[in-house]
């Protein structure tokens, strides 16, 4: 009896042995390994930037220290208004009486705004003729002119350009009509001077 209760010991221990090892291999078959993902490294640092050159011509502006508190007196006889600095002629935001007018170089005329007596048209000058095959036809027109007149008051034909004509019968027009015609000469200065002249003549049916 206890050799056989022995012997189903030891096969009792045996079989346990080998089934914890069964179980085991089981076990160690069902684990699984997991790739742990390294840190990546930062990124890297962008550079600094340089700082922006200073502002140039840079100027400080300081507030008056004394502030005056008493109104300038007023000179209630005086005119308000200038009637010479709203004559129309200069340059723009200009007054008419800002000092002596300035001379072209050379042999180079005046232009209008340089004057104080612009040039103007006599009277009796001659005027150009219309055409008659256009003004037949009922053809209306214009021609922007330019040319000097002279202190003589008459036109210098070398310089005479037509800037835009609406035909050239027109122009021819013009152009044979202006050693005819007459003007009262640019004056600066109580001094008559060469003025180039930008002029149209418009040639228009009488209805």
């Amino acid at each position: 009896m206890s050799l056989i209760f022995h012997t189903a010991i030891i096969y009792l221990a045996v079989q346990a042995t080998l089934n914890a090892t069964q179980e085991k291999e089981t076990v160690e078959e069902k684990v699984s390994f997991v790739e742990v993902k390294k840190d990546e490294p930062p990124p890297p640092k962008p550079p600094p930037q340089e700082a922006p050159p200073p502002p140039q011509s840079f100027q400080v502006l300081t507030a008056p220290v004394n502030i005056p508190n008493v109104l300038p007196e007023i000179d209630l006889t005086a005119k308000l208004t200038n009637e010479s600095d709203f004559s129309g002629k200069g340059v723009q935001s200009a007054k008419a009486n800002t000092g002596p007018v300035a001379k072209p170089e050379g042999d180079q005329p005046y232009f209008e705004f340089m004057v104080e007596k612009p040039v103007t048209e006599a009277s009796n000058t001659q005027r150009p003729r219309y055409p008659d095959i256009l003004k037949s036809a009922g053809v209306e027109g214009e021609v922007q002119a330019q040319f000097v007149v002279d202190t003589t008051g008459r036109v210098e034909l070398s310089s005479f350009k037509v800037l835009k004509a609406s035909h050239q019968l027109f122009e021819a027009a013009v152009r044979s009509a202006l050693p005819g015609m007459r003007f009262i000469p640019a004056e600066v200065g109580q001094k008559r001077v060469r003025q180039l002249v930008q002029q149209p003549f418009v040639f228009a049916i009488a209805k």
